[in-house]
C-alpha cells in the first residue's frame, strides 16, 4: 500500500512525460511526416496519434494507480508471472536496441557532417560505430555522465530549436512553410502508426511511472497534459525546420543553425543522453529475458549497446518508418490484452486483480496473433513483389482486446458448464 508520502502529484508526472516528448526521436518523426504529407496533416496526425496513445496511457496507467505496481506485475494476471517478464521485455530489448541504433546513427552522422566542414573526412559507418561505443562504455562505467548530460542536453536542444525557428517565423521563410507541398505520398494511416509506434512502449508501460499517483484523474491529467501538448510541438519543429532548411537530413539542419560545431554539438549530446538510457534499459531488459543474474548486469548493457551500435552501422536510420510501423504493430496489443481484462471482464474493480503463476497461454496467444496480424501491412511494404496491404495501426490492439475476451469468456462459461456436471 502507499503511504501519503509517496504520492506524486499530476504536475510532477506530467513533467516526466513532458520531458520525454523532447527529444531527437520527436524530431524525427515530424521529419519522416512533413517527407509525404503537408504542414497541416503532419500536424493533425501528430495530434491523433498522440491523443490515441494518451488513452492508452490512461488506460494502462490507471491500473497501476489503482494497483499500486509497475506494469510487468499488473501484467502478470493476463500473461503470467513469467509470460508477463519475458513478453515485456523482449518488446522493451527490441524498442531498446532499435532506438539506440538509431540514435546512434544520427549522432555518427552529426559527427561525420562536422569533421567533414573541417576538412576532415571520415565514413558515416565508422562515425557511427565510435559514436555508438562511446555511449555504450558511458553507460557501463559512467551513470554520473548521464545526470549531466540530461542538465545539459535538453536545454541546449530547446534552445537551439528555438534559434533555428525564429527567423523563420518572423522572416520571409514564413510563406515558403505556408506553401509547402510534399514531394511523397504518406497516407494518414502510416503517418498515424509512425506517430504511434514513436511512443507506444512509453504507453504500455505508463503504470511503471504512475503507480504512484494518488486518483485515477492524476493519471488522465498528466498523460494528457504532458504528452499532447510537447508531442505535437517537437514535431511541428522537426517538420518546419525540415521544410525551412530543404533537407530530410535532421543533422543537416542542426548544422546549418548557429554555426556547424553548436548545432553539431547539440545533436550529439542530445542522442548521446537518450542512447545512456536506451543501452541500460536494454541490458536490464536482456537480463530479464535470459534470466541473468544481477551481477552481470554491466555485461548485458555493454552486450544491448554493442547489439545497437551494429544496428547503427548498417544504417538503421534509413529505416526509421518501416521500424515505427513494426513497433506500432507488436506493441499496443499487449495494452489490448490488459485493457480486455481489467477495464472490461473485471470492470476496473482492482478487487478482482489475481496474479497468475508461469504463462497465461490465452493472454499471450491473444498478444502475437494481433501483433502478427498488424505487422503484416509493415512486412508486405519492404517486399515490393508482396501485394500492398493497408496499414491500420489499431487493428492488432483491436484483435488483441477482441480474442482475449471471448476466449476468457468461452472459458469462463466451459468452467460453469464441467461445475453443473460434477
Amino acid at each position: 500500500m502507499k503511504n501519503n508520502n509517496q504520492y506524486q502529484s499530476w504536475y510532477s508526472l506530467g513533467i516526466i512525460w513532458a520531458g520525454a516528448m523532447i527529444c531527437i526521436p520527436s524530431l524525427l518523426v515530424g521529419n519522416a511526416l512533413i517527407s509525404g504529407m503537408s504542414l497541416s496533416k503532419a500536424l493533425a496526425v501528430s495530434f491523433v496519434g498522440y491523443a490515441i496513445v494518451v488513452v492508452l496511457m490512461i488506460l494502462q496507467g490507471m491500473q497501476s494507480s489503482d494497483l499500486g505496481k509497475p506494469t510487468v506485475h499488473v501484467a502478470s494476471q493476463v500473461f503470467g508471472k513469467k509470460g508477463s517478464r519475458t513478453i515485456l521485455s523482449i518488446i522493451l530489448a527490441i524498442a531498446c536496441l532499435g532506438w539506440f541504433g538509431i540514435q546512434a546513427n544520427v549522432c555518427g552522422v552529426a559527427v561525420a557532417n562536422l569533421l567533414a566542414t573541417y576538412n576532415v573526412n571520415i565514413p558515416v559507418p565508422l562515425a557511427s560505430l565510435v559514436s555508438g561505443l562511446v555511449m555504450v562504455v558511458s553507460a557501463i562505467y559512467g551513470i554520473k555522465v548521464l545526470r549531466v548530460l540530461s542538465y545539459i542536453a535538453v536545454p541546449f536542444l530547446i534552445i537551439i530549436c528555438i534559434i533555428g525557428l525564429a527567423p523563420i517565423l518572423i522572416g520571409d521563410d514564413l510563406q515558403l512553410i505556408l506553401n509547402y507541398q510534399p514531394k511523397g505520398n504518406m497516407s494518414f494511416m502510416d503517418g498515424l502508426a509512425v506517430t504511434i509506434g514513436s511512443f507506444a512502449l512509453g504507453a504500455v508501460i505508463a503504470g511503471d511511472y504512475s503507480q504512484l499517483s494518488k486518483k485515477r484523474s492524476d493519471v488522465m491529467k498528466a498523460a494528457t497534459f504532458g504528452i499532447i501538448p510537447a508531442g505535437v510541438l517537437m514535431i511541428g519543429v522537426g517538420a518546419i525546420l525540415t521544410i525551412a532548411y530543404q533537407t530530410s537530413d535532421l543533422t543537416a539542419v542542426f548544422l546549418s543553425i548557429i554555426t556547424p560545431f553548436i548545432g553539431g554539438v547539440a545533436l550529439i549530446l542530445a542522442t548521446w543522453k537518450t542512447n545512456l538510457l536506451n543501452a541500460i534499459s536494454g541490458g536490464i531488459a536482456l537480463i530479464n529475458v535470459f534470466n541473468i543474474t544481477k551481477d552481470k548486469e554491466k555485461m548485458a548493457i555493454g552486450v544491448a549497446g554493442t547489439i545497437g551500435t551494429l544496428l547503427a552501422v548498417v544504417g538503421i536510420l534509413n529505416y526509421f518508418t518501416p521500424i515505427m510501423s513494426i513497433l506500432s504493430a507488436m506493441i499496443p496489443p499487449v495494452a489490448g490484452v490488459m485493457i480486455a481484462s481489467y477495464w472490461v471482464i473485471h470492470k476496473g474493480d482492482a478487487s478482482a486483480w489475481r496474479e497468475v503463476e508461469g504463462v497465461n497461454r490465452l493472454g499471450v496467444f491473444s498478444w502475437l496473433v494481433g501483433a502478427i496480424i498488424a505487422s503484416v501491412p509493415v512486412i508486405c511494404s519492404l517486399f515490393p513483389s508482396l501485394p500492398a496491404v493497408p496499414n491500420q495501426p489499431l487493428l492488432g490492439i483491436i484483435i488483441s482486446f477482441v480474442i482475449y475476451y471471448l476466449g476468457y469468456r468461452m472459458s469462463a462459461q466451459k468452467n460453469i458448464l464441467l461445475e453443473e456436471n460434477r
